[in-house]
Order: C-alpha cells, then structure tokens, then sequence
C-alpha cells in the first residue's frame, strides 16, 4: 500500500490542529505573565530574579515577553517569529528548574514543563499559525 504525504492529501483539519496548539501556548503564556503581575506582582517577581542572581530588568523582559506573546499566538500576528522569540524565556526557566528534578510536583517545580513548553514553541515556529490567524500577511 502506497501511501503520498504531499500538500495535496494533507487533512483538512490540519489547520484547525495548527491553530489550537498555537492558541494553547498562547494561553499558557499570558497565563503566566498575569500571574506574575497578579498573584507574585512585579515586586515580588523581580525580588525572586533576583534571588536567582539575574538582574531585576529580566523579570520585567520575561513578563513583557509572556504577555505580549502569549498575546501574539493568540491572535496568530507572526507567529514563527513570536514562537522563536519565546524559546529562550522557556530555556531559562528550564535552568532555573533544573535543580528541583524531573516532575512538576517537586518543590520548586520541575524542569519538565519549561522543556517541553520550548519544544512545543519550536514546532509551533516550524508549522506556522494555522487557522484563524489576525492576519495571513501577519502569520
């Protein structure tokens, strides 16, 4: 049995798949943002940056950068850009939790999640924005 994966037999649900993945991290992300506003503040999360030894500014970077793209992939405006440009915010926090071992119930959280956020943003960056995009310019 023959069986051709060219762009012509591609589902048609595919873009549809495309796009909820990409509004699940949008989602994610300004979850996480806000939550550094909201429940930690902006005091709190850059006293905790900087107890990490990392400068104050970054947790401001992190928030602007979870907002604002979580924001982005929610709408579908540059989409592989905004997903490559999150990547290293993911990393980072995949350092940081590096210590506190494999699984998310681990004090302090675990490293699982950020790793595979990252990961999840890199083939979001590599299939585009899908379906329901702001704009197909802006994709």
């Amino acid at each position: 049995m023959n069986v051709s994966t060219t762009a012509t037999s591609t589902p048609a649900v595919q873009p549809h798949a495309i796009a909820l993945l990409r509004v699940s991290l949008g989602v994610m992300a300004l979850a996480h943002g806000l939550l550094k506003v909201f429940v930690f503040t902006l005091p709190g999360t850059v006293g905790y940056f900087e107890s990490l030894g990392l400068p104050g500014f970054v947790a401001y970077l992190t928030i602007i950068g979870e907002l604002g793209g979580g924001l982005a992939l929610l709408l579908g405006v540059y989409t592989r850009w905004v997903s490559l440009a999150m990547i290293p915010l993911l990393l980072g926090a995949t350092s940081v939790h590096l210590g506190n071992g494999w699984m998310f119930s681990n004090a302090g959280g675990g490293w699982e999640f950020p790793l595979f956020w990252s990961v999840a943003l890199l083939v979001q960056a590599g299939l585009g924005g899908g379906s329901f995009v702001l704009s197909r310019r802006l994709r």
